[in-house]
């Protein structure tokens, strides 16, 4: 989905950013709580989202070549573990996973499940 130069982000950049601002409000909120510890917070973060954008990236070449594909649901369960910011970036840049209507729909369930049970878990401690 190319936009016309110049035009307006799409509607999703929008979404994925505020989603983004939350998830990392929420994050800092848990580490200034005392809830997480920030070190094994911010390295779980950081981890999770390079390997999904890593696994984005081997199942888009493994695509192009014709090769054995990654599964959609490790993809989804990924981006579940915290991962979804790296796969919106990587459907993004790497043009993979981007125009399949289903696959994008459970992907934004994943993104709110994850950023719901962040905030659960911080209301309930």
């Amino acid at each position: 989905m190319r936009r016309p130069h110049g035009g307006s982000p799409p509607a999703s950049a929008y979404g994925a950013l505020l989603l983004t601002t939350g998830w990392a409000g929420l994050l800092g909120w848990g580490i200034w709580m005392r809830q997480w510890p920030p070190g094994w917070t911010l390295s779980a973060a950081v981890l999770v989202n390079l390997l999904t954008f890593w696994a984005y990236a081997a199942d888009k070449n493994a695509a192009i070549q014709g090769r054995w594909r990654t599964p959609e649901s490790h993809l989804h369960l990924l981006s579940l573990a915290g991962g979804w910011p790296a796969a919106w970036w990587a459907q993004r840049t790497l043009r993979h996973k981007s125009s399949k209507r289903t696959f994008r729909w459970v992907y934004w369930l994943t993104a709110l499940l994850h950023c719901a049970a962040l905030a659960a878990w911080l209301a309930l401690a």
